[in-house]
């Protein structure tokens, strides 16, 4: 009886483990999925992304349709931690037709934490003034891939 009970145990602690295996490998592909968000128009980008967790930049697409116009297009953190910690991560003078933005941010994961790295109550802010508003068109992409 006692050896049963042992072979039991075994057998259920050998599942166990293959189950903790394999949530640990979904987690790490949690980890690296990218959330992309999105967001287009023809005025002003006046647009905030946040998260309900920890979260990554990796990054910021933005493609102009229209008048050769530009503008400054900003990249901001609006801080869970107060208005003191607010700060402008990334801009580029001259965004608009003919100007598209892209920032990739992904180090490779060769540092951890990452700079692009935000806490839980983050918010990415993103601005850029149209200056020909309704004869420019955008469309916004924005990805995030959770943090650890």
């Amino acid at each position: 009886m006692a050896i049963n009970r042992l072979s039991a145990l075994r057998a259920v602690t050998k599942e166990l483990n293959l189950q903790n295996l394999e949530l640990e490998e979904l987690r790490a592909r949690q980890m690296r999925a990218v959330l992309i968000k999105t967001a287009s128009g023809t005025g002003d980008i006046e647009h905030v992304f946040k998260l309900d967790r920890k979260f990554r930049v990796v990054f910021v697409r933005c493609h102009f349709v229209g008048t050769l116009s530009t503008a400054e297009f900003a990249l901001s953190v609006d801080s869970a931690s107060g208005s003191a910690f607010d700060t402008k991560l990334f801009s580029i003078a001259q965004a608009g037709g003919g100007q598209d933005v892209h920032l990739r941010t992904d180090d490779g994961g060769t540092s951890e934490p990452s700079p692009w790295t935000f806490q839980t109550g983050d918010q990415i802010r993103i601005d850029w003034t149209n200056p020909d508003s309704g004869n420019i068109t955008w469309g916004l992409e924005v990805g995030f891939v959770l943090a650890s």
